[in-house]
This record gives C-alpha cells, sequence and structure tokens, in this order.
C-alpha cells in the first residue's frame, strides 16, 4: 500500500462525536465517486480481508446503500446507510444502521449519523468525517466493534485506489 497520509481520529465525549480527517492525494471529483458509487465502495470500504459487497445502492437524498461486510471465512454483517442530504460534490450527510440482510435495523447496535465533507487540499482532497451519537456509551461501543481500526484501513485502501 503507497498511503501517504494517515488518518487522524479525534474523539470528543462530551460532544458525543468521533472526527476523521485524511488527505487523499486525488482530486475532489475522483474522491466523491469513491463513496458514492457501489463500484467504487466495495474495492475499498471493507478493510481487508473484510470486503464490502453492495446489494442496493441509490445515492439520493432519501435513499440507501444496503451492504454486506463480509469477513475472509464467509462471515457477513449487513448494514444500511440512509442518505439525508448532499451536496455533490462536497460532501453529504447520511444514518448508517447495522441491519439484517433485508434492510431491517439491528436494534442491538446503536446508529451513527455521519456527515462527510470534501474539499481541494493542495492538489489533492480533504476527507473529513464527523461521526455522532445519542450517547457517549453508543460511541463506545462503536468503537469497540474495531472502527477505527476498520475504518483507517478502509481510508488507506481508498488512497491506494485512487493514486493507481
Amino acid at each position: 500500500m503507497v498511503t501517504k497520509h494517515k488518518a487522524n481520529f479525534a474523539k470528543n465525549a462530551n460532544a458525543k462525536t468521533i472526527t476523521v480527517t485524511k488527505e487523499i492525494d486525488a482530486p475532489v471529483d475522483q474522491v466523491w465517486r469513491a463513496w458514492t458509487t457501489a463500484e467504487q465502495l466495495d474495492k475499498w470500504w471493507g478493510p481487508e480481508p473484510w470486503k464490502a459487497v453492495t446489494k442496493k445502492i441509490e445515492f439520493k437524498e432519501g435513499g440507501s446503500w444496503i451492504y454486506k461486510m463480509q469477513g475472509p471465512k464467509g462471515e457477513e454483517q449487513w448494514d444500511k446507510v440512509n442518505f439525508t442530504n448532499i451536496n455533490a460534490p462536497n460532501g453529504f450527510s447520511a444514518t448508517d444502521l447495522f441491519t439484517d440482510e433485508k434492510g431491517n435495523r439491528n436494534s442491538d447496535m446503536p446508529s451513527t449519523r455521519w456527515k462527510n465533507s470534501f474539499t481541494k487540499s493542495g492538489d489533492g482532497t480533504k476527507i473529513e468525517s464527523v461521526l455522532s451519537f445519542d450517547s457517549k456509551e453508543d460511541m463506545d461501543k462503536i468503537l469497540k466493534t474495531g472502527f477505527e481500526e476498520g475504518f483507517s484501513k478502509g481510508l488507506d485502501q481508498l488512497d491506494d485506489l485512487l493514486i493507481h
């Protein structure tokens, strides 16, 4: 992997947020496509050896992305992202839910609100994802899933995908 910039994770327990920033050496339009199309998402979203497999995506306000994280031994974790606001190509907001294969919510896991922004930074793009939670306990539960390591690996895979 040829990653040049490490992802930064800033956790704020009082605000119940995690802010993730990463510089990518690719233009905003390429980063935007990588975050909004199934063909690109499936190449980087799942941290290896896991991979994302899109079942359905309708990238529009009110639309959703249903996908599974597939493990190396056939494990599956389903997820649904509900798109709430889209400002192409500068960013979008969404709510992320753990689900079953049909997109029905798994109430044992908390939902996460994402606000993603993509801004020109030199010759590349600065990605900022602000994740917000209903409670500190919800934030801690997501962190205990290995979120930081997994998302960091995914962003490195995105970097590698867009550099080549």
